[in-house]
């Protein structure tokens, strides 16, 4: 998950979609720790109303993206290279 049982931020969580990477990383990681108290808590709710806010579990979303990288045409991914 994205906090960590010490109460840190995870920052290899797939859920920030590699906000936390690139150039403008260290800004983001900065901002996020700001409002991390705020996230804890939105979190903490919306676990209390699963069925309003399904979360999917790692193994779901690797299957996921496995898929997704399986529907890309190959003639897609070798223009990209």
């Amino acid at each position: 998950g994205l906090i960590l049982p010490n109460g840190d931020i995870n920052w290899n969580c797939p859920c920030l979609g590699g906000m936390d990477s690139g150039p403008c990383g260290e800004q983001f990681k900065s901002a996020f720790s700001y409002c991390v108290d705020q996230f804890r808590a939105m979190q903490e709710c919306m676990q209390k109303y699963p069925d309003l806010y399904p979360q999917e579990d790692e193994n779901e979303e690797k299957e996921k993206s496995s898929k997704d990288l399986e529907a890309i045409p190959m003639e897609a991914s070798a223009a990209k290279e």
